[in-house]
């Protein structure tokens, strides 16, 4: 079954998270665990993707790594793409939009990148489900790219819109601190079941709100949903079972208690 297979993950992060992150990954059951400067590599199967999204809350999104190669050129760029097995996440009917960006690479128009990434994509695709045309009316299976010195890599983003948006938040207020930041701030401060956490500058109170997250053992990810989700390449049961694992694990029994204040109203 699909969920035992194993695949490459990659999660960004604010620099200076990443052995917050690894921690966090070491806890749902992430392996081969190595850390690099704004991310954290692992592996892990569909059950993986799917706790990952739910209570990682130092990691901004959970990305599948297709494959890795040189790319000088469009030619090598092209070829690169095209031999990764994107049938094994993209169906017939998924739309799969491109985006990146390109540092110290030869390749270094965006969009032409991006271009040649979906011409590729079409041309892999079509070579398996012999059609000539895609509707591309199906979720959305988001191909990433990022070409560094002249090395390119594709990923599959299972996330969609970025992890900090937890939710919890309908309105932003003047300079809100990023929810991922702050969960990276929180677990630095050590917050536990039975810590009295205080904020005189709380703005609209994210700090707080975070140290609740990581007090209780609230996974940050209960409130919304993730494009993978839509997937029929990872069962519904997937999610449902780490849904239901995430609320059990919840402490409604924390004695943890925030207070927080601000000279503005309207972030209050």
């Amino acid at each position: 079954m699909m969920q035992q297979s194993s695949y490459l993950l990659c999660c960004p992060c604010h620099f200076g998270l990443e052995r917050t992150l690894r921690f966090e990954i070491s806890k749902i059951g992430g392996t081969d665990i190595a850390a690099q400067d704004g991310r954290v590599l692992f592996r892990g199967n569909a059950e993986t993707i799917a706790k990952a999204n739910l209570c990682l809350s130092t990691a901004e999104r959970v990305l599948i790594q297709l494959g890795q190669f040189k790319a000088y050129n469009f030619e090598e760029l092209f070829q690169g793409v095209r031999s990764l097995p994107l049938e094994q996440w993209i169906g017939k009917d998924d739309a799969f939009p491109v985006k990146g960006h390109a540092l110290d690479s030869k390749l270094h128009s965006v969009p032409d990148c991006q271009s040649i990434i979906k011409k590729a994509a079409v041309e892999r695709l079509k070579s398996v489900y012999h059609t000539n045309w895609f509707t591309e009316s199906g979720a959305a299976h988001p191909i990433q790219f990022t070409i560094r010195k002249n090395i390119a890599t594709i990923y599959l983003d299972t996330t969609g819109i970025g992890l900090h948006k937890r939710g919890y938040r309908r309105n932003s207020n003047a300079a809100p601190i990023k929810e991922t930041l702050a969960a990276g701030i929180v677990d630095l401060a050590r917050v536990h079941s039975n810590s009295i956490v205080c904020d005189p500058f709380c703005g609209s109170g994210t700090l707080l709100i975070e140290a609740a997250f990581k007090a209780m053992r609230m996974a940050p990810g209960l409130n919304r949903r993730f494009l993978a989700e839509q997937w029929a390449q990872i069962p519904k049961t997937v999610w449902q079972n780490a849904r239901a694992e995430a609320v059990a694990a919840i402490r409604h029994d924390a004695a943890f208690e925030a207070y927080g204040y601000d000279i503005d109203p309207e972030a209050i």
